[in-house]
């Protein structure tokens, strides 16, 4: 599908220069900043060397004083206390964490994952009746709940409190908790309104530490947990999620705990053969000085226990989607279990064999994506509809959100993915840049039995006997939405750059701009006019292993690689002019690092 290429407008003109001049850099990485609304030395010292002082303190959330008093209260009293989590990655490292932590001080703690197939999404009445059966008094419940008004209120009839810790849109009434953390509340004025699930769980984590006068260092050891839901749930890397990300990939590159370093082995990334250098200490100050040497030069790391860096696109496409695995294919219980193992031995068979769940997840999601598709080819309706909302009651229910995401990235439409579970047809949503899903959804709410989610992902089910009119109501929004809108991928370009500029020092600079993701995503850039510098080769199935040069401006030759663009091949060594655009990374080849442009797009001038 053809890609609209937007090049965003240019900074004020005095800010980039300021920029410059301040940090000793180009006019591109200065012009990268102002795009960022980095426009001070303060606010540049805050971007390249994250702190964790820089943290909100967890009291201003709303509910906080309340969630830590009842707390308190139930290791006082000796009360039972479930901490109660979705059966995804931010719901599954959320429950580690909190229960990790309050296991310290307080035995009578257990968790609870729901199933997937049999308890749903959510509180899960199954899962109250199992705390009062139980005899627990107390349940946490991590990234869901915000919603459960009426599960709340059965748990209080059986004498069991809440306090829900969740970061999804409140619906109008708030559940009769003990209490309600959550920053998209209306009434709650915490300073940073994206935490993820797990994030919510740290807060709840760092309150207790603070009444019990535990030093924060105790904490660091969590972080890592925090950094792959953040990656997973692709919350925005701005603020204090960037704070949390920075250091949590520096503990997993460093000291990984057994769990992740377990599933790191299964997905192919090892440690190095030699890791005995010392680590820098935690609490060591990012920055001595304030001065521009000390921000641009880098600041002190932890050490790399692997091969390569691991960066929140390496935690999204190894760690995240087996942990999901788990939760799909058999009971997120395993991957709680995982990621609280003790030592490596402990974690090794958990981790083999939520690996072979994702394997299994893998063959699913390419079966039923292939059907979805083939269906969609074979129906006028479908292939005309502003929307996707296809349904086939045998697709497993664990993949049906791996295929509306791959439905989207196919078609570019906002796409619903159903399947039958336990009497209800169940589905899973994904958007499109700029539309909001969740707000189409709930104008279908009259249909629904529920429903909840985000702007670009939700969750939702029906009685079977309104499939069709949902199908109707749902395409009747999206185009009411969609009137005066093109739908067309975009490609965000941050700026025009010549090859003149790529040389290893922008390079070094620009990784400090990570850890990338929304909010903050790796730049893309631009560069007009560029020609074959031969060489060029077809790889692989449709890529294209090439070397560029501008022939009317000084820089490069630089090598490159566009995957899946090998339709571009013919034109390319005939040696016509085209443009790009790229991100610019390190490739290693035979024990050799070197710059590469990796093309996501190529353009011929007409």
């Amino acid at each position: 599908m053809q890609k609209r290429w937007v090049t965003k407008p240019e900074g004020d003109r005095e800010s980039v220069l300021k920029m410059s001049e301040l940090l000793g850099i180009d006019r591109y990485l200065s012009e990268l900043l102002v795009q960022r609304g980095i426009t001070t030395f303060e606010n540049a010292k805050t971007f390249f060397r994250p702190n964790l002082n820089q943290l909100h303190d967890p009291f201003l959330m709303k509910d906080m004083d309340r969630a830590i008093s009842r707390i308190e209260d139930a290791i006082a009293n000796g009360e039972k206390i479930i901490v109660y989590g979705d059966y995804d990655v931010d719901g599954t490292t959320a429950v580690a964490l909190v229960f990790s932590f309050l296991k310290h001080f307080h035995e009578g703690v257990d968790y609870y994952i729901p199933d997937r197939y049999t308890e749903g999404y959510g509180i899960s009445l199954k899962g109250i009746d199992y705390a009062a059966e139980n005899n627990f008094k107390l349940i946490i419940a991590l990234d869901c709940g915000i919603k459960a008004v009426e599960k709340v209120v059965y748990a209080l009839e059986k004498g069991i409190d809440f306090i829900i810790c969740d970061h999804h849109r409140p619906g109008a009434e708030l559940p009769p908790a003990s209490a309600v953390l959550d920053p998209k509340r209306a009434d709650c004025t915490y300073p940073y309104k994206e935490l993820s699930g797990c994030g919510i769980g740290f807060k709840l984590i760092q309150a207790i530490a603070l009444r019990k006068n535990i030093p924060f260092d105790e904490l660091h050891t969590y972080l890592d947990l925090v950094v792959i839901s953040i990656a997973a749930d692709i919350v925005d890397i701005t603020g204090e999620n960037r704070v949390l990300a920075y250091y949590g990939l520096k503990l997993i590159n460093s000291s990984p705990r057994p769990g992740v370093e377990a599933l790191l082995h299964y997905a192919g990334v090892h440690k190095k053969v030699d890791n005995n250098s010392p680590l820098i200490a935690e609490n060591s100050p990012p920055v001595a000085r304030d001065s521009r040497d000390d921000v641009m030069k880098g600041g002190k790391g932890y050490g790399n226990c692997y091969d390569k860096e691991l960066t929140i696109t390496d935690l999204v496409f190894t760690i995240g989607p087996r942990i999901n695995a788990a939760g799909r294919i058999e009971s997120g219980k395993n991957s709680v279990k995982l990621l609280i193992s003790a030592s490596l031995d402990d974690a090794r068979s958990v981790a083999e064999q939520i690996n072979n769940y994702n394997t299994e997840r893998k063959n699913l999601d390419a079966i039923a994506t292939h059907e979805a598709i083939d269906m969609i080819s074979r129906n006028e309706k479908l292939r005309n509809a502003k929307s996707t909302v296809i349904y086939h009651p045998d697709w497993h229910k664990g993949v049906i959100g791996i295929v509306a995401s791959r439905l989207t990235e196919t078609f570019y439409r906002p796409t619903i993915v159903l399947t039958l579970s336990g009497g209800l047809i169940t589905g899973s949503a994904r958007s499109v840049k700029d539309f909001d899903i969740y707000e189409a959804v709930d104008a279908c709410s009259g249909l629904l039995e529920h429903f909840g989610g985000h702007k670009y992902a939700a969750g939702l089910s029906l009685k079977p006997e309104n499939l069709l009119a949902f199908q109707d109501k749902f395409e009747e929004v999206v185009t009411e939405k969609m009137k005066g809108v093109d739908f067309q991928p975009e490609l965000d370009i941050d700026l025009v750059l010549p090859l003149s500029a790529v040389n290893s020092r922008f390079y070094n600079i620009l990784k400090q701009f990570a850890p990338f993701g929304p909010g903050n995503m790796a730049p893309l850039f631009e560069t007009e006019g560029v020609v074959n510098a031969g060489g060029s080769r077809l790889v692989g199935k449709n890529h294209i292993r090439l070397t560029v040069v501008h022939p009317e401006i000084s820089g490069g030759p630089c090598s490159a690689i566009a995957f899946q663009q090998g339709d571009h091949f013919g034109l390319i060594d005939k040696g016509i002019p085209f443009d790009i655009c790229f991100h610019l990374e390190e490739n290693e080849w035979n024990g050799a690092v070197n710059l590469q442009l990796n093309v996501k797009d190529i353009r011929f001038p007409m």
